[in-house]
């Protein structure tokens, strides 16, 4: 009977060691405090890994200072934050439609396209709508709809007129 307490009292252990370890490697480096700066020593810092990450990106690096028996090598740490936003704001080889009766033009100042992109104008009378200069943008127009599509990398100027007012798109078409 002694044999089989022993027994049980050594898995437990063995248990109690295995569910101890992944929450010893989750731990973080212990930080013991800096050491007083040297008078005459510089105020160098230096950036190392990054500590662990949370839900918003990463931590901050940590910050070392050199003392004067002890120098510092200096090392660059680039930390980077999740981006919810596109990285570019030029729209592909696309088609871009925009419902001129609905769409506050006078907001849409500027548009950035790829080259081969469309600019589609809903709701709009034929001859109407122009794109100068012609070398870089053709048109065409069909029941109420102008599609404007960009074939040459530059400035393209397109002009809707609309109620009584004249509103400018400027297109910068990119390769």
């Amino acid at each position: 009977m002694e044999h089989r307490t022993f027994r049980h009292t050594i898995v437990i252990a063995a248990l109690a060691l295995l569910a101890a370890a992944p929450l010893a490697a989750c731990a973080g480096d212990s930080l013991a405090p800096l050491p007083p700066q040297a008078a005459g020593s510089a105020s160098a810092t230096t950036a190392s890994a990054p500590a662990s990450s949370t839900s918003l990106g990463s931590a901050p690096p940590r910050v070392t200072t050199p003392t004067a028996g002890n120098p510092v090598h200096t090392t660059a740490v680039k930390t980077t934050r999740p981006t919810t936003k596109p990285t570019s704001t030029c729209y592909g080889a696309v088609r871009v439609d925009l419902e001129v009766q609905d769409t506050e033009l006078a907001v849409v100042k500027s548009m950035c396209f790829r080259v081969g992109g469309v600019l589609r104008l809903k709701g709009i009378g034929p001859g109407l709508v122009t794109a100068t200069p012609t070398s870089k943008a053709s048109q065409h127009y069909e029941a109420g709809v102008v599609d404007v599509q960009f074939v040459r990398t530059g400035t393209v100027t397109v002009t809707i007129p609309l109620d009584g007012e004249t509103y400018t798109i400027t297109v910068v078409v990119i390769s």
